[in-house]
């Protein structure tokens, strides 16, 4: 027998104990979907359809130059032998300029689309995490976890749509 078992025994014995008083003592949890939870605020659809109508004009104005750059493809593909050698240079020129104006216009658009909804995305999380806190509280919960860090919850932990309710209801949209 090794001489340190019975204070080995009484070690364990003790940690089982200090780990028995720690469960009874029940953990409250909920977990919340914190990417839906944001994503279907009012206040997001909202700015969702409004940054769609603020940039409305500028994705017409892409699919006119789309359209430009198709029509200059056709004539040279349709006038390839009755285009003069200045005609076509001239075509294919242009065709260039509208590529290059196109693809700036979306770069620019697509820089400035996504800052804005970074912004308002950001703004939307630091309050949806507000929110979540409080009504933690108000529930006496000990954690509350992102449903993403989660393998497995059961559905009675998920306070998704009180979290969005609670949202909406705390910052209404005018």
């Amino acid at each position: 027998m090794h001489p340190n078992t019975p204070q080995r025994v009484f070690l364990m014995a003790a940690c089982a104990a200090l780990f028995a008083g720690a469960a009874a003592a029940q953990l409250k949890v909920a977990v919340v979907d914190m990417r839906q939870a944001v994503l279907e605020t009012a206040e997001i659809k909202k700015a969702s359809a409004e940054l769609e109508a603020k940039y409305k004009p500028r994705q017409a104005e892409m699919e006119k130059l789309r359209k430009d750059l198709d029509d200059i493809q056709q004539k040279l593909q349709a006038g390839a032998d009755k285009l003069t050698q200045q005609a076509a240079s001239d075509l294919q020129a242009q065709g260039q300029r509208k590529q290059r104006d196109l693809q700036r216009l979306g770069q620019d658009l697509q820089e400035e689309v996504e800052a804005e909804r970074q912004e308002i995305l950001s703004r939307t999380s630091q309050r949806m995490i507000g929110v979540v806190k409080k009504m933690a509280d108000a529930r006496g919960m000990d954690v509350v976890v992102d449903s993403s860090a989660t393998i497995f919850f059961k559905a009675a932990l998920d306070l998704t749509k009180d979290a969005l309710a609670e949202y909406d209801r705390a910052f209404p949209v005018q």
